[in-house]
């Protein structure tokens, strides 16, 4: 598997490097990105309190709506029986938000929706010609006022006493969504899948945002650009800490046709019922 890039979000081969390493590998590192560490740092420190407090069950997840809370071990991946050792929280722009949480996180998603816009339009300036003619779908619009985009905050706790080495606390998973921003991670333990079946750890970096293909941008560029699978350890049980992380998921409005951007198949499915389909996998529905 060719290396994940790390690449300078303030470069003017940004594009190039970019569309590179995501058709290479489904993945790419972003450095010198404008979110301040110090925004970044404010907010894991709101949160920490929160997952750690009992109001969190006052925003006790709607299955319908998807916003809100979801306690220890709600979701599994796809095709896995087992729970992922994790607790979360789903924020829309339309959905809950905790009173004890600044606009600070609000101000984050601002700033991933900006970053996201910036990395769509380096994707479709760098692609082969017949994707730049066919990528119809007004990036503005769909990024900035799409109500599905969403922002989710992982809570991963210390999995102190398990006699696994290496315990599994996300089971591999291809994201759902276009692209996915993770900031952030304090921790390491997130791994990607190279073709070989063997698993690459990707270094957590305060100061860096991954981001990687989801499913949606694998089905409208027919693979171009591949969604590939990635999990979650802990690298190190016999000392477990907590692990927080806070990726941001692209998704185009319900109402768009995922159509393909690459040939004439008049194949499509719509972003709310490629959604659902996936929501109903993973058994949050």
């Amino acid at each position: 598997m060719p290396n994940i890039l790390t690449i300078d979000y303030q470069s003017n081969s940004l594009g190039t490097q970019f569309t590179t390493s995501l058709k290479n590998t489904g993945f790419a590192v972003l450095k010198n990105h404008p979110i301040s560490k110090d925004l970044i740092s404010d907010i894991y420190d709101e949160w920490k309190f929160f997952f750690d407090s009992n109001y969190k069950h006052s925003y006790l997840f709607d299955k319908i709506k998807q916003d809100g809370y979801f306690p220890y071990l709600s979701e599994h991946a796809k095709g896995s029986s087992i729970k992922d050792l994790k607790e979360f929280y789903h924020i829309y722009s339309w959905g809950r938000y905790p009173s004890q949480i600044s606009e600070k996180t609000n101000n984050l998603i601002k700033q991933f929706k900006n970053i996201a816009e910036k990395l769509l339009f380096e994707i479709n300036q760098n692609s082969p010609e017949k994707i730049k003619n066919n990528f119809s779908i007004p990036l503005h619009n769909m990024i900035q006022n799409s109500g599905q985009n969403l922002l989710r905050i992982i809570h991963y706790p210390p999995l102190l006493g398990s006699e696994d080495s290496q315990a599994i606390r996300a089971a591999a998973h291809e994201d759902i969504n276009l692209i996915t921003l993770l900031v952030g991670a304090e921790e390491s333990g997130l791994e990607v899948q190279n073709p070989n079946g063997d698993w690459i750890p990707i270094a957590a970096k305060s100061q860096s945002i991954v981001c990687n293909i989801g499913d949606m941008m694998q089905l409208v560029t027919r693979s171009n650009l591949k969604s590939t699978s990635h999990r979650v350890i802990d690298t190190n049980v016999e000392s477990s800490v907590s692990r927080y992380s806070m990726p941001f998921f692209l998704h185009p409005s319900p109402e768009i046709e995922l159509c393909s951007i690459v040939d004439d198949s008049p194949e499509s499915i719509s972003a709310h019922d490629f959604l659902e389909e996936r929501l109903r996998a993973i058994k949050l529905y």
